[in-house]
């Protein structure tokens, strides 16, 4: 009977400690400020503020360092004072997370201000999203990712589809209401399969005509309405380079907010080396072709700026490490050596 109660025991206390574990504490807090209005309100008198202008981040340089600054409640009142804004404009502002001390984050675009000036005015720069991910510290660079993401929503969802009236926003952001016709939008993400395609001992790579020179990466495409993620990956294969996918298996996933907010999965896909001659949609694809092990380690260590020869060639190279692409790269090469 003992036994019995002891192991009662360490269930419940499981259950307790993760029921009351700092992540769950704070994920239960976010929701409750997303669904409360006036505790929203609140919080924005005592958080952070991430600034972006026409939907690029602002940064500040360091040396050599790019970082992410967050402003206070009270800075952002002295800011929006000094160019003559309401305090109201913080209502303007979007819920994107916040710390392990319920500090509050939010995301604030003032693209209705002179750029330049806040610049001066702030020591830094708003640089565009696709550099900011990329220079910035990794883990800065999904929260800018999905505070763009959810300001580029609202910036385009401001009418009901069904009714064409305006929609309004609740304090967090987290949703937009036609009282109209009292629909409920909340911003909706679109999948995208990403694949390493392999034959056993090459992986092939691609690259489209308005990528920067010498860059390639996997194979990627949206899901089409019905598809599951396997469907998708063996009709992107097939459709870009004529290839039939004989197996593939999972990898993992990110959030990407170009061309908008994308759920990126990435998976690997195999096919038959006997059946391994590209046939390349010229409509989609500048160049589609297979890396053995050694070139694509070189292209992993390679960085854009070193990739130019004298000749005004390029040697590829490929996406930075925050891309889930280079992982899928990387995880070949590790089974490749393994």
């Amino acid at each position: 009977m003992a036994a019995i109660y002891q192991a009662v025991y360490r269930r419940a206390s499981s259950l307790f400690c993760r029921l009351h574990s700092t992540y769950v504490r704070k994920m239960r807090y976010l929701n409750e400020l997303k669904e409360d209005d006036s505790l929203c309100r609140q919080a924005q008198t005592s958080g952070t503020f991430y600034l972006f202008h026409n939907l690029s981040p602002f940064l500040q340089k360091v040396g050599k360092k790019y970082l992410v600054p967050q402003f206070s409640a009270a800075e952002m009142k002295r800011i929006l004072e000094k160019f003559k804004e309401t305090e109201q404009r913080i209502e303007k502002s979007v819920l994107i997370g916040c710390s392990d001390e319920h500090v509050p984050h939010f995301a604030l675009d003032l693209g209705a201000l002179e750029k330049s000036v806040i610049e001066s005015e702030l020591k830094g720069s708003f640089t565009d999203l696709r550099k900011a991910l990329f220079v910035v510290h990794g883990k800065d660079s999904p929260l800018l990712a999905s505070a763009q993401s959810l300001l580029r929503w609202h910036d385009s969802h401001q009418y009901c589809s069904k009714t064409g009236q305006p929609t309004q926003k609740n304090v967090a952001g987290s949703k937009r209401v036609c009282h109209a016709s009292g629909i409920t939008y909340y911003p909706q993400m679109s999948p995208v399969v990403i694949t390493l395609v392999s034959d056993g001992s090459r992986c092939l790579l691609a690259r489209q005509p308005s990528f920067p020179q010498g860059m390639y990466t996997a194979l990627s495409g949206f899901c089409d309405v019905g598809e599951n993620v396997e469907e998708a990956v063996r009709r992107e294969v097939a459709e870009e380079v004529g290839l039939e996918v004989e197996s593939l298996w999972y990898s993992a996933s990110q959030h990407w907010p170009f061309p908008s907010s994308c759920l990126m999965i990435a998976c690997h896909a195999l096919v038959r080396a006997q059946q391994a001659e590209i046939s390349m949609n010229s409509l989609e694809l500048e160049e589609a072709r297979w890396f053995g092990l050694e070139e694509a380690v070189e292209g992993l260590k390679r960085e854009p700026r070193s990739s130019k020869q004298d000749d005004g060639s390029f040697l590829p190279w490929f996406p930075p490490k925050q891309a889930i692409a280079h992982q899928l790269i990387g995880e070949w090469v590790k089974q490749q050596t393994s």
